[in-house]
């Protein structure tokens, strides 16, 4: 009786060292979970980008950059299989965001066939800043406009930020993806 109580003891702390290993492999930008766009449902931020590239970007439905949506999902579609994980982050910071989220979903999903990972509408700058977007302000210059582009290695770092006016079918964009994507 007196092994079966320390083998369960002993197998106890060993699951819980390794479930605090575990967490510990989640970078601080991801380490959250966020509400889905036009959704009940959350996604565990770090369960979806941990080990992988990922490229985040902060959108509005009725910006002159909103048809960008649909380079993002060719590059989601092009590059989704080889650890590339598309993040898009609505927000209405420069006032450019559909008035409730069932239209902004309209725009995404319907209009632009975005099968990538949108978020619900949140902040992308100043101190009310979502929490990824406040690493993110952190590590590079925070957005100037809607669209602009972060790409983030396999260890939370942003690599590179891309102005709103880079197109996701942007030979440098596309360049600095695919060794991102070399690296991990």
């Amino acid at each position: 009786m007196k092994i079966s109580m320390i083998s369960a003891i002993l197998f106890s702390l060993c699951f819980a060292q390794f479930s605090y290993a575990d967490e510990q492999t989640c970078s601080k930008t991801f380490s959250h979970s966020m509400k889905k766009l036009h959704s009940n449902d959350t996604i565990d931020l770090c369960e979806l980008t941990k080990g992988k590239t990922v490229l985040v970007v902060n959108t509005a439905s009725h910006c002159g950059y909103t048809k960008q949506f649909k380079g993002l999902e060719t590059l989601h579609q092009q590059y989704g299989d080889q650890g590339l994980v598309m993040l898009g982050f609505a927000s209405n910071d420069f006032y450019q965001e559909a008035a409730n989220e069932e239209e902004a979903a309209k725009v995404c999903f319907v209009n632009f066939g975005v099968s990538f990972t949108m978020l619900a509408p949140s902040r992308v700058k100043g101190k009310q800043a979502n929490p990824v977007f406040q690493v993110i302000n952190e590590q590079s210059a925070k957005p100037s406009w809607n669209f602009t582009k972060y790409l983030i290695n396999s260890e939370g770092q942003v690599v590179e930020r891309f102005s709103s006016s880079v197109r996701p079918d942007a030979a440098a964009l596309k360049q600095a993806i695919e060794k991102s994507l070399t690296s991990i």
